[in-house]
């Protein structure tokens, strides 16, 4: 995979490396609250994360989930891009970010940018999404990559009601 660049963001793989950073996304307010709790704690849970939820994503498919990581400063901030679930018939976007970098635009320049590469280089049509009810910012930027509201949908071993998009 070539990294995604836009005006202020590099989207690259997940690595080993990124264990600490990893960790404190996963068990960020944001995260616990609309994804779920991961129970990654230390940098052993974090690499068998990064293992399962990410390396094998990008054998398999030559994509998945990227870091997103400030072009100026080489700072990770969050991660954004695509997965395929066996519950989903297609491919989906997802993202998160650390706390203090929501509400500036970044999660929408990187969201974007993978609308563009799925569309563009991979051939990817329909993009999916899903999100919590509660998510009002997920659900405005989903709209705001150009997905709408499908209808809801209850995920294997999830009794929570989810909203899936699409473009």
């Amino acid at each position: 995979m070539h990294p995604i660049s836009t005006n202020r963001l590099q989207l690259t793989e997940i690595t080993f490396e990124d264990a600490p950073f990893i960790i404190e996304l996963l068990n960020s307010p944001d995260w616990l609250q609309f994804i779920g709790d991961r129970n990654v704690k230390t940098v052993e849970e974090a690499n068998a994360y990064i293992q399962r939820s990410y390396v094998h994503f990008y054998k398999k498919y030559g994509f998945g989930m990227y870091k997103m990581v400030l072009s100026e400063t080489n700072q990770p901030i969050g991660m954004c891009g695509l997965v395929k679930r066996d519950y989903l018939e297609h491919h989906d976007i997802g993202f998160a970010i650390l706390p203090a970098y929501q509400r500036k635009g970044y999660t929408y320049e990187a969201a974007a940018a993978i609308m563009k590469y799925a569309s563009q280089t991979l051939k990817l049509h329909p993009i999916l999404a899903f999100t919590n009810r509660d998510n009002i910012a997920s659900q405005s930027l989903l709209v705001k990559i150009g997905l709408q509201f499908e209808k809801y949908i209850k995920i294997p071993n999830d009794e929570e009601i989810l909203m899936l998009y699409s473009n």
